[in-house]
Order: structure tokens, then C-alpha cells, then sequence
């Protein structure tokens, strides 16, 4: 793995489609720690945590790892204090709303429900 680019006394943050093992990602914060990354956080769109994965994230030197609720995740919060999640549901709900009734799904782009 290469590192590119500048970090040092940055706060990084690591962006993926899943959170599987963690064993990319955790490598990844590794080589940011030892860039000299005064911060680590990884977002990831569903976080799975099969096998070593909350292991992984317990020792790995993230500040959080911020996942979707697109996967229940309450356990593994109750697991690992460095879990945080971001409620997706009404945007997923005002999708299919607006899908169901033929209006602009883009739309959301620039304006998310709260």
C-alpha cells in the first residue's frame, strides 16, 4: 500500500463502500498513523463486520468509524465505542416516496430531509 500525498498534522479520512474484515482499511489508517496524521476516521457506506473486523477497529488508531444504518448496528456499538452510525432512513423513504409518485429523485442531492 502506498500512501499519496501529505498528512502529517491532518486529520485523514478514509472513504469506502463497506466496512467487510476492516483488514484494507485498518492497514490504511496504519500508514496514515505513521505519516504523521494527527486524526484517523473512516466512513463507510454499510458497515458489515464479519469475522476479526470489530477487533480490527478496536486496536486500529481510528477516531470513529462512521457507518450507515442500512445494516442494524446496534450490538456492534455496544462493542466498540469508536461505531458511530448515521440514520439513513428517511432518505431512503423519500426516494421511494418520490420514485412511487414520479417526481425527481436528484432532487435529494441538494436537499436532504432531516
Amino acid at each position: 500500500m502506498v500512501l499519496v500525498g501529505d498528512v502529517k498534522d491532518r486529520v485523514a479520512i478514509l472513504v469506502d463502500d463497506m466496512a467487510d474484515t476492516c483488514g484494507t482499511i485498518c492497514h490504511a489508517s496504519e500508514k496514515l498513523l505513521e505519516a504523521g496524521a494527527k486524526k484517523i476516521y473512516a466512513i463507510a457506506t454499510h458497515g458489515i463486520f464479519s469475522g476479526p473486523a470489530l477487533d480490527r477497529v478496536k486496536k486500529s488508531p481510528f477516531e470513529a468509524v462512521v457507518i450507515t444504518n442500512t445494516i442494524p448496528q446496534l450490538q456492534r456499538m455496544r462493542e466498540s465505542n469508536k461505531i458511530q452510525v448515521i440514520d439513513v432512513s428517511s432518505m431512503f423513504a423519500e426516494s421511494i416516496r418520490r420514485t412511487h409518485n414520479g417526481e425527481s429523485v436528484s432532487y435529494l442531492f441538494t436537499h436532504v430531509p432531516m
